[in-house]
């Protein structure tokens, strides 16, 4: 793939004899910039392909040169990132320079830096077919994978039988070259429906399917099986110019507006002006598409809808591929909540997520991809090497919904400097990795959302969590929250506590968390309030050492200033009724540590009983780095290892009863107290603690 600069689309100026042969497919990119344009020619037949041929063109546009007129087009945004307007845009652009058919291929130009074996992502368009339902993520998922998306002309009568054999010649071409790579297909509506029936008739190729909103519904949508399908026979073909509003409709383009915008967090005069600029863009491929749009074609749209719905339907019991299903809770076409949760339970290898304020059209989040560790480059998903980290803009989204957290509890934050000096900052904590940062773990880990989001957006550091495999498996379906609960987790680089994901971790110079004490120091009982639960063993120290790793000791105070125990595990054992909960709770997690003994062991799941209080502050303190560099060799002695594993937990202890004697001369502990602070001198004013 070229890499070029600039914002744009590629096309594809192939022509297939037949919609359903595959010939040499050829991809005609369409580059974008204030100096020059190249429109570049690449063969589509081969995931490495070179570059053919380069042409310069016009000054501050483009020269399409598919397109009779060979017009001119500015097509460059302010900032160099993609908006909405920009979808509309693109979208009239292929409309009205495409001819009838066939339908082809093209690969965005901002796609074009992606990782070595990167996957390949065939994604699937609605009933609008233009193929450009990715465009405001395509710069991000271009890094992720290598992007092809296809294009239906608005006037092309391809049946919906031969674009599966168009998609199905594709996959297995590409299949055949990279068979140890898995090929994506990403279809919304109708495209769902499609990247369903290829999987079906190849369930021995590795596909994963990602289908937001599925038109396997068809025959359920009361709009369109009752309303459009028999008033699109009854209207005039005069009354033809009120058809693309029924097809913007369809595209799902009003909703995808809003809820780019919404999505910002702009300011509100920002907002109005951005929603007006995605309006009068939207009019324009409107009009556009008017041109183009007629009675006929609606009701092929709608009766390929329902053959693809048909179809799709009479071969799931034959897809086995893993599958991904995004349903919106508000879509006004189609019933995308219950089908979404109907094929969640006939497809084998089904995991779903629900958007219940979203309309008809979704776009497909890099955040979602990590969220549901479904991105894979190789035969199996690795937790390190496949995990892409959040972007600021994907942060606030994952973090906005805890900030409460933080404006409850207002923590204080401190570290230790080389010289061993205390700040309230956290500049002792170390810029370069492997660090492994080791402390004690909160009543249901209470602590981490401050933890993680300062250090966050502090230092510009992501702790990558070692976290329980409950949070990433379920052996069976039951008491336990679904995997969904545990996305923002995901989303923020949790991967399952292992010996070989810590290797992993460590490897590739990783900020670590660990909590040594596990769930039994998070569901800890009456009375052992910041009591460590440590294994015997000396588990992470060698490892640590074999990389040169620095290890932050660190505690966290304050979870007993937001609640009580009320009735703890010991409690809850004593009533029938919990107690038979706790069993089946326990038996659906996977087990750790089976081989250990002593409290460690005693892992029984159980949610306690808390009686709230009056929130105070949470505190936290990591201690002096702990230097392993040029141990490697000393610390093989089990017995040396041990005498650092025991400075580690005594370290943390310090910590803890550090925090415990300062804060309570802490004048603002208590919520009151910030409040007033606060409302006297701003609430983005940072609230005083204790003397360091």
């Amino acid at each position: 793939m070229a890499s070029t600069t600039g914002t744009g689309v590629a096309f594809s100026v192939g022509r297939f004899s037949s919609p359903v042969t595959t010939p040499t497919i050829r991809k005609f990119r369409w580059s974008y910039s204030k100096s020059t344009v190249s429109p570049v020619f690449a063969a589509v037949g081969s995931r490495q392909s070179s570059i053919i041929h380069t042409e310069s063109g016009s000054e501050n546009g483009v020269v399409l040169k598919d397109s009779p007129s060979g017009t001119t087009q500015n097509f460059e945004p302010e900032d160099g990132r993609l908006r909405l307007k920009d979808y509309f845009e693109q979208s009239g652009q292929l409309i009205s320079r495409s001819d009838g058919g066939p339908p082809r291929w093209f690969s965005p130009l901002e796609c074009g830096s992606r990782l070595k074996d990167s996957p390949l992502l065939l994604y699937l368009p609605g009933i609008d077919g233009v193929g450009l339902g990715l465009t405001l993520h395509h710069e991000r998922l271009g890094k992720m994978f290598d992007i092809w998306c296809l294009h239906i002309p608005i006037t092309d009568r391809t049946s919906f039988t031969d674009l599966v054999k168009l998609v199905e010649s594709t996959v297995k071409l590409e299949y055949s070259r990279a068979p140890n790579s898995p090929i994506y297909l990403v279809g919304e509506s109708l495209g769902a429906c499609l990247a369903l029936a290829v999987a079906a008739r190849n369930p021995d190729i590795d596909l994963i399917l990602i289908l937001a909103n599925p038109a396997t519904s068809f025959k359920k949508s009361m709009l369109l099986q009752h309303i459009l399908l028999p008033l699109s026979i009854m209207i005039p073909q005069q009354l033809r110019f009120r058809w693309p509003y029924v097809l913007s409709l369809l595209s799902g383009g009003p909703s995808k507006m809003v809820a780019s915008t919404m999505g910002k967090g702009l300011p509100l005069q920002q907002m109005i002006g951005e929603l007006s600029q995605n309006s009068l863009a939207m009019s324009s491929y409107l009009s556009v598409v008017s041109d183009l749009f007629t009675t006929e074609t609606l009701m092929w749209k709608l009766d390929i809808l329902k053959s693809a719905a048909a179809f799709a339907n009479s071969r799931l019991h034959a897809v086995k591929a893993q599958t991904l299903i995004l349903s919106s809770g508000q879509d006004q076409l189609l019933p995308s909540k219950e089908e979404g949760e109907r094929l969640h339970k006939l497809l084998p290898k089904c995991d779903i997520r629900t958007f219940d304020y979203s309309g008809h059209a979704l776009f497909l989040m890099v955040s979602i991809l990590t969220a549901t560790s479904i991105y894979r480059r190789g035969r199996s998903h690795n937790y390190v090497l496949d995990y892409f980290p959040p972007t600021p803009s994907e942060f606030q989204r994952i973090h906005d919904p805890h900030r409460w957290v933080e404006a409850v509890t207002n923590p204080v934050f401190l570290s230790t400097l080389e010289n061993g000096k205390i700040v309230r900052s956290l500049a002792g904590i170390p810029s370069e990795g492997p660090v492994l940062y080791v402390g004690y773990h909160m009543m249901l880990g209470l602590e981490l959302t401050p933890m993680v989001s300062r250090i966050w957006t502090e230092r510009k550091i992501l702790l990558r969590g070692l976290a329980h495999p409950l949070m990433f498996t379920k052996l069976k379906e039951g008491r336990l929250p679904s995997l969904s609960a545990y996305d923002t987790y995901r989303s923020m680089g949790a991967v399952p506590v292992t010996a070989a994901n810590l290797f992993r971790l460590f490897s590739s110079k990783s900020h670590v968390l660990l909590y040594p004490g596990g769930a039994r120091e998070a569901l800890h009982r009456k009375g052992e309030e910041y009591k460590l639960f440590w294994p015997e063993q000396s588990e992470f120290v060698r490892m640590a050492a074999r990389f040169g790793a620095k290890i932050v000791p660190f505690g966290s105070v304050g979870e007993d200033d937001i609640g009580q125990l009320l009735l703890d595990y010991n409690d809850l054992r004593k009533i029938p009724y919990f107690k038979v909960g706790i069993e089946e709770l326990t038996n659906e997690a996977v087990k750790l540590r089976t081989d250990a003994i002593g409290e460690v062991a005693n892992q029984d799941f159980h949610l306690p009983i808390v009686l709230p209080k009056i929130p105070g502050r949470f505190y936290y303190y990591f201690g002096k780095p702990i230097e392993t560099e040029g141990r490697k060799q000393d610390l093989r002695s089990r017995e040396k290892a041990h005498e650092l594993y025991v400075e580690v937990k005594s370290e943390v202890e310090k910590c803890l009863e550090y925090l415990k004697e300062k804060r309570e001369n802490d004048p603002y502990r208590n919520i009151l107290a910030l409040l007033t602070y606060q409302a006297t001198h701003g609430f983005d004013s940072e609230v005083p603690t204790f003397y360091i």
